[in-house]
């Protein structure tokens, strides 16, 4: 399906939407030293200190840091004795994404439809209260090992989640960078496996496809993969899930999932209002980001027509462009963020585009393909 010709509001209307999910309220990751990773993540990113969960609060197993930045809360587990399941995640994973929290208005009747539905069980609906209210979580599994919770909050005016205190270090909060809110996630899945995902959505979820990619889309002269884009209802909601396609050599795909042991998030895109602000800053603290090559940049005003921003000032950072009937958007890719070549983050300023950048495809994974010849796992 071309980015030119869909109707996105068709499209959504035949999203069920029938939970319906308001947004994303948390993301979790399980990560090593969770520590050390929200140091980076408010050194690198931008992101502030806000809650904690540990010793301190009576948490013998593990311990939880959260970082906020506008919109987009994180939340950093590491355990604190072997032997426990976030242990083993990480084991065989590596760090990476865990859980990908929905917000909803009831989470007892949103794990009841999706176990109706079909789903597999996480956690039940389970009631968690402190001097802020009452919180009511729920979950189920989705690709891999990677779960969604669902979280009920309407009766809870406390800081994040019971069991967590305020986290303060008043002496380092660097500044936020201008990351606003999560606008997608990617999940990549074994060869032959899409189509399952996208009917689990569908059918589980209430979400609808709104757009599709092939190997005719999506492909260079070595790698290629296949995509398609699963949105809730009002459009907040939106998972772009990935399969290998056959290619001359290994895809990014199949690298990550060589790496990751399994099927999981690749990325998370993350939105911003001023995207050449935000990746100077981003830069000069060292995030390092894919780029490609200077020629891109000779032809992109005749691919893309007027657009606000100057191409030269958007050359020597690697922000790519691209546009599609509802406007424009613009986009840069991080290299991996953990020690494995499996997750990172995508910077994206959208401009009316309701698309994810078709046109640049071939550049950005010509660029992932010179990474992975480094790596020497193309």
């Amino acid at each position: 399906m071309s980015n030119a010709t869909i109707d996105l509001p068709k499209l959504y209307d035949a999203a069920a939407d029938f939970m319906p999910l308001l947004g994303t309220d948390y993301l979790e990751l399980y990560v090593s030293n969770a520590k050390q990773a929200a140091h980076f993540y408010k050194a690198a990113f931008g992101f502030q200190s806000y809650a904690y969960k540990g010793l301190e609060t009576g948490s013998r197993e593990l311990e939880s840091y959260v970082v906020i930045q506008d919109k987009i809360r994180l939340i950093l587990t590491s355990p604190l004795k072997s032997g426990t399941d976030v242990g083993k995640h990480i084991d065989k994973h590596g760090d990476g994404v865990k859980v990908i929290a929905l917000w909803v208005d009831d989470a007892t009747y949103a794990y009841e439809e999706a176990m109706k539905r079909g789903a597999t069980h996480y956690m039940k609906p389970t009631v968690e209260e402190d001097e802020g209210g009452r919180v009511v979580r729920s979950g189920i599994y989705t690709y891999g090992e990677t779960v969604h919770v669902f979280v009920e909050r309407k009766d809870y005016n406390g800081l994040f989640l019971p069991g967590y205190r305020k986290w303060e270090t008043p002496s380092y909060n660097p500044e936020p960078t201008g990351l606003k809110y999560v606008d997608h996630m990617v999940g990549n899945v074994e060869l032959g496996r899409m189509n399952h995902w996208v009917k689990f959505y569908q059918e589980v979820l209430g979400f609808a496809q709104i757009l599709s990619f092939d190997d005719k889309d999506i492909s260079t002269e070595y790698t290629a993969l296949m995509s398609k884009v699963m949105s809730n209802g009002n459009g907040r909601i939106k998972f772009p899930i990935n399969e290998p396609a056959e290619g001359k050599k290994k895809s990014q795909i199949d690298e990550y999932l060589d790496f990751y042991e399994g099927e999981g998030v690749q990325h998370i895109a993350v939105a911003t209002d001023d995207i050449i602000g935000t990746i100077k800053e981003l830069t000069s603290r060292g995030i390092e980001f894919l780029r490609v090559p200077d020629s891109y940049y000779d032809m992109l005003a005749e691919r893309v027509g007027n657009i606000d921003e100057d191409i030269e000032a958007l050359r020597p950072l690697g922000i790519l462009v691209d546009r599609d009937d509802e406007g424009y958007l613009l986009q840069i890719f991080t290299k991996p963020v953990e020690p494995r070549p499996t997750m990172f983050f995508e910077i994206i300023q959208r401009k009316g585009a309701t698309s994810f950048g078709k046109g640049n495809f071939k550049a950005l994974f010509e660029a992932i393909e010179r990474e992975q010849e480094l790596r020497g796992t193309l």
